[in-house]
């Protein structure tokens, strides 16, 4: 039986960070990770150069069934106190697009970095090593511990006062994604938010998208809602067709907030009067509609869109001087209020994270610690997601940094 203040299993952005962070504060820690591989989801996040947080994060950027609940733990962490880590280690990064930071060079910087937090602390780590069951005990045999944990790993028997689950979601799952922090937390009687794919690609019907299937590779930027009322959610990002459906950054941030059997609206000139600047090109131009129209939206989008005419019960086929008000106004709406519903999404293979999780009911919003006593959960485990653009690392650097607070408060010797 070996000896440890806290097992952490997952060895991702927030277990790592955590286990960096604990140890030197002064805990035993070990990393427990079913993959000989370390943070696979850096790796290959933003293209290769990893959007590691965002400078605007706050609690609107994220969703859950209580979006409030990551308010406290991104205040004390915000994205600079990251930004000062990389800086401090000669880590060169830059801002992208709307907040978004990159590493200049690659994701492996993040992940070193990462690991030599971890080997400042001492942190031991064990790799692969898959967990076979774990028992928790309401005493224990260390004075200092009012209980314990008891695991069996591939590589023995493990004690220790606490256990933080980092294990991800299911997204991904060629990189190693499993439910076992579902499973752990299902053990301990701890309540679970519905698990879907987010940050996902949208799905059509092959019949119905077949009219914009030639159109895959296409990108453009739009305006994109859904929901109504006081439900609705809108972005204003790019998309990106595709030979099954839709992506591109518009639609993996509104997929996370669409739902089954519901619309997606989505206007494909956004900032433009397309109904008047149609209107005005009419007095004025003799060229066929599709060519106005590439004005304003791509050329193959504006062929594609006057062919669907007929289907609308217009000829959107002829010069622009020829067609009649109503038609030019058809296709104008058309164009800025394009509805239609998707048949699914594209699941976790190509979901970049999962939404829902641990409850947070269950847990700590300042601690991170479950209704079962030294048992923790941290990152994309927990019912907190974000949205596109940093903002899901910037949570596991947060919500570890908490965890690692609060555990070296509770354990460690004054």
């Amino acid at each position: 039986m070996q000896n440890f203040d806290v097992v952490v299993v997952g060895a991702g952005a927030a277990g790592l960070f955590f286990a960096g962070v604990a140890g030197q504060l002064g805990l035993k820690v070990l990393v427990l990770d079913h993959s000989d591989k370390v943070a696979e989801k850096i790796r290959i996040s933003g293209g290769g150069r990893c959007n590691f947080t965002n400078i605007e994060t706050s609690a609107a950027n994220f969703l859950g069934n209580n979006p409030k609940f990551c308010r406290s733990a991104l205040s004390n962490y915000p994205p600079r106190r990251f930004t000062e880590l990389l800086q401090g280690r000669g880590i060169a990064f830059h801002e992208k697009h709307k907040g978004q930071l990159f590493c200049d060079r690659s994701s492996e910087d993040i992940i070193a970095l990462l690991l030599a937090e971890c080997d400042a602390g001492g942190v031991t780590r064990w790799q692969p090593c898959s967990v076979k069951n774990m028992v928790f005990s309401g005493s224990s045999p260390h004075p200092a511990r009012v209980s314990s944990y008891e695991i069996e790993s591939d590589r023995g028997s493990i004690c220790c006062a606490a256990v933080v689950i980092a294990t991800g979601g299911l997204s991904i799952p060629k990189i190693g994604a499993t439910d076992f922090g579902y499973r752990i937390a299902r053990q301990f009687g701890l309540r679970l938010a519905l698990s879907r794919p987010a940050l996902v690609p949208l799905t059509f019907d092959g019949d119905a998208w077949a009219p914009y299937a030639g159109l895959a590779g296409l990108s453009l930027p739009v305006q994109i809602e859904t929901g109504s009322k006081k439900d609705k959610v809108s972005f204003l990002e790019d998309l990106l067709f595709t030979h099954r459906g839709l992506s591109g950054p518009a639609v993996l941030q509104i997929s996370s907030y669409w739902q089954p059997g519901t619309p997606i609206r989505i206007n494909l000139a956004p900032g433009i009067d397309l109904g008047a600047a149609l209107a005005r090109a009419k007095m004025s131009s003799r060229k066929l509609i599709a060519n106005e129209l590439a004005h304003w939206v791509p050329s193959r989008l504006a062929d594609a869109w006057v062919q669907g005419g007929s289907s609308a019960g217009h000829d959107w086929q002829r010069p622009i001087s020829e067609a009649s008000d109503k038609a030019l106004a058809a296709l104008a709406e058309r164009l800025m209020r394009w509805e239609l519903t998707p048949t699914g999404t594209e699941g976790y293979r190509k979901a970049e994270v999962t939404a829902g999780g641990v409850d947070t009911r269950e847990l700590s919003s300042q601690t991170m610690e479950s209704r079962q006593a030294g048992l923790y959960f941290i990152g994309e485990v927990v019912d907190v997601t974000g949205w596109l653009g940093g903002y899901n690392f910037q949570w596991a650097w947060a919500s570890a940094f908490a965890c690692a607070q609060a555990l070296a408060a509770k354990l460690v010797k004054p």
